[in-house]
């Protein structure tokens, strides 16, 4: 009868185990998916502040040396 219980504890052992690494792997893609979110913010600001200097730029007809 020993075995089958230290089987099933195992066994359970086992989904538990993997619960809490899905649980983990969850979380960590939340904030991966958040960080990701942020940067392109932050890449589309970087863009518009860009788009608007070489505009004025342009207008005003100057070069770089």
């Amino acid at each position: 009868m020993f075995w089958p219980m230290f089987a099933i504890a195992l066994g359970f052992l086992g989904v538990a185990v993997l619960g809490v690494l899905a649980v983990r792997v969850f979380l960590e893609a939340q904030r991966l998916g958040s960080q990701v979110a942020r940067t392109t913010q932050q890449i589309n600001t970087a863009a518009e502040s860009l788009e608007r200097a070489a505009t004025g730029l342009a207008r005003s007809g100057e070069t770089l040396p």
